[in-house]
Order: C-alpha cells, then structure tokens, then sequence
C-alpha cells in the first residue's frame, strides 16, 4: 500500500501517541499487577510491555539478523528481542519503555501496521487489567482498514475474507458476505486473532468467524 509522506507522518505520530498513552497508564500499576496474564498466551503484562519496546528499537538489519539467528522462528525471535528488554523491576520495564517511544524506527512495512502492532498489544494489556481507551477513530480505522486488506503479523485478511464487517462506531467497512459488526476496536481485535472480542460483535458472520480463530 503506498502512502504520501504526509500519510507516514501522521500515522508515526499516532504511534507515539498510543505508546504514550499506554505509558501514563501502566505507570499507576502495582507490581502484582505487572505479572497479570495478558491475553498474548504465557506472556505477562511485563513481558508484553517489552515486546513492544523491542518492536520500537528494532530497525531492518537488527531483525534481519534475529531472524536469521532465531532460524527464521518467529516465536523465537520474539521471545529473544523481549527479553533484551526486561530490566530488574517493572518500573525499569517501563522506563526502558518510556525512552523507546518517541522512536521512528521499524524493519520494513507500512507504518499502519506498526500502529496495528501497538494497539492489539496495548489491548492485550489492558483487557485483563481492566482498563479502556478511548481511541481516536481516524487512526483506529486505518489499522482496521489495513488489517481487512492483507496480512502482516497476522493473518486478519485471510481470517475475515467471505464476510463483510461493518463498524457501529465508524467509517470503516469491507469485504461482501454474512455480516459482522460492532466497534471498531473490537473488529480490530478479532482480525488479530483475540476471541475474547467477539462477544461485542453481532450479525450472521460472527459464529464463522468465532470458528476461524478457533
């Protein structure tokens, strides 16, 4: 998908003001907390606020070589990449986490879907912890957009295709088949793959989709 630089820019600073967002919040967490399952399987809410730092440092050729050193297991890789960005404490977590956000760095892609990366995973977080976010709509419906038009890290096109989704909060519609609708955030989510989602969505199209992600 090609975009403009002004499309780049704008999309980089809704990055940034996610990765803040998420920051403010977890900054009033008590350290029980910080261990709380997020709704990434066998990873705690620290250990998701890693992996995003780590997807904030890492630039093409670091991943290129991860990857590479990981076999080309992306579990691996990931698990290697979050690890290196533990620190002693939660509260170091999240400091590490504080000074990454600002950055402008990925391996490759369209920003969306480094925006998509920030916010299932900031969703992953605070789902079990209880907290909402109010997210702006523009920046939220061109995650859902690109998430309905191809794969990424993923597979939210494959994983809709045959079923046409409609958000109730929002411009964003795709696709042609049974229907599924509701919020935008909650269609966002089940494209990522997060079951727990889909009991804010409605139409004909939800028990497919409920079988997909199995």
């Amino acid at each position: 998908m090609g975009r403009t630089r002004a499309d780049r820019d704008r999309l980089w600073a809704a990055i940034h003001v996610e990765r803040a967002a998420l920051a403010d919040e977890l900054g009033a967490l008590r350290d029980a907390e910080w261990r709380t399952g997020s709704l990434c399987t066998r990873w705690s809410v620290e250990k998701v606020l890693a992996h995003l730092t780590a997807v904030a440092r890492t630039g093409r050729v670091r991943w290129v070589r991860s990857i590479v050193g990981a076999g080309f297991d992306t579990d691996k890789h990931n698990r290697r990449r979050m690890r290196e960005q533990l620190r002693d404490s939660p509260g170091g977590t999240l400091e590490n986490f504080v000074d990454s956000s600002s950055l402008r760095v990925s391996p490759f892609g369209d920003p969306a879907a480094w925006l998509g990366e920030t916010i299932v995973h900031a969703e992953d977080i605070r789902r079990p912890l209880g907290l909402t976010r109010a997210y702006p709509v523009d920046p939220l419906t061109g995650v859902a957009r690109f998430y309905a038009s191809q794969d990424f890290a993923v597979n939210s096109a494959r994983l809709v295709k045959g079923l046409r989704l409609r958000a109730t909060d929002g411009p964003f519609e795709a696709g042609a088949g049974p229907e599924v609708e509701g919020p935008t955030l909650a269609l966002v989510m089940a494209m990522a793959g997060r079951p727990v989602f889909l009991d804010e969505l409605s139409g004909g199209g939800v028990d497919e989709l409920r079988r997909r992600i199995g």
